[in-house]
């Protein structure tokens, strides 16, 4: 799948930052997440978009977004099978814009934040990962057991995939739209380890991958289960390494 050819530079048509959140029964999150992330991008000076990938609710979710896209011209509702990484896989295949953010549903990182993603505040970059480990970072909230495992999977990731980024897991990635025409048709998996193996290619191919510190609130009811996601995520390191001995990873959409 290939998202629609992009206007020329400076054209009238032409969108800055697409926003991309992916959502799996968010019913009672996504319309306050919607309402501050439609708040803040219109006091920006640049144009932009919201996509909303409902993937698989048993709630009413799809009605939320829907009666925001009518609402809002800027927003749109996508749907794609169960799992985050294939919902965010559609919405960013899916988007125009120059920059493409990954946001989650529960907006544990204040929207406010984007602004350090993008020019004239970061520009020599290919992704942008929100960390929390970096010096300048905050969490807020958070569990101690959370912390803890998350630390652990971070320690693993590191042995067995990406050595330099100490935060894969934070779920707010910036992409450069080329970049990420590139190496998502590549991804593979459909789950929550599915930015490993984004990060896995884009380090394989020498893209330029910065960390970026943030604030950052745990939400109560986060979607996470820490020891059966754990134990997946372990299991799809293994895969992603085993795809990597094969070639998988080998050849890029278009090149680099």
């Amino acid at each position: 799948m290939q998202a629609e050819a992009q206007p020329p530079e400076n054209s009238p048509g032409r969108i800055f930052l697409s926003v991309i959140i992916p959502a799996y029964n968010e019913e009672k999150r996504l319309p306050k997440t919607l309402q501050e992330v439609i708040a803040f991008l219109a006091a920006q000076p640049y144009s932009s978009e919201i996509i909303v990938v409902e993937n698989g609710s048993s709630d009413n979710t799809a009605d939320v977004a829907q009666e925001f896209a009518r609402q809002h011209p800027i927003v749109r509702l996508l749907h794609s099978r169960q799992g985050k990484g294939i919902a965010v896989k559609t919405g960013m295949l899916a988007a125009h814009g120059d920059y493409l953010f990954i946001c989650d549903a529960d907006l544990s990182m204040p929207i406010g934040e984007v602004a350090k993603f993008l020019p004239p505040r970061l520009t020599d970059f290919d992704i942008a990962i929100a960390s929390r480990e970096m010096p300048g970072a905050h969490r807020y909230g958070e569990p101690a057991y959370r912390h803890f495992m998350g630390r652990v999977f971070n320690m693993i990731v590191r042995m067995l995939a990406i050595p330099h980024i100490r935060d894969t897991q934070c779920g707010f990635k910036c992409f450069r739209h080329s970049v990420a025409q590139a190496i998502f048709p590549l991804q593979t998996i459909d789950g929550w380890t599915f930015d490993v193996e984004l990060l896995y290619i884009a380090q394989r191919h020498n893209y330029r991958l910065v960390e970026v510190p943030v604030n950052w609130y745990y939400r109560e009811n986060s979607r996470i289960k820490p020891m059966q996601d754990t134990l997946n995520m372990l299991r799809d390191l293994l895969r992603i390494r085993q795809q990597a001995r094969t070639g998988r990873y080998d050849s890029l959409l278009g090149g680099k």
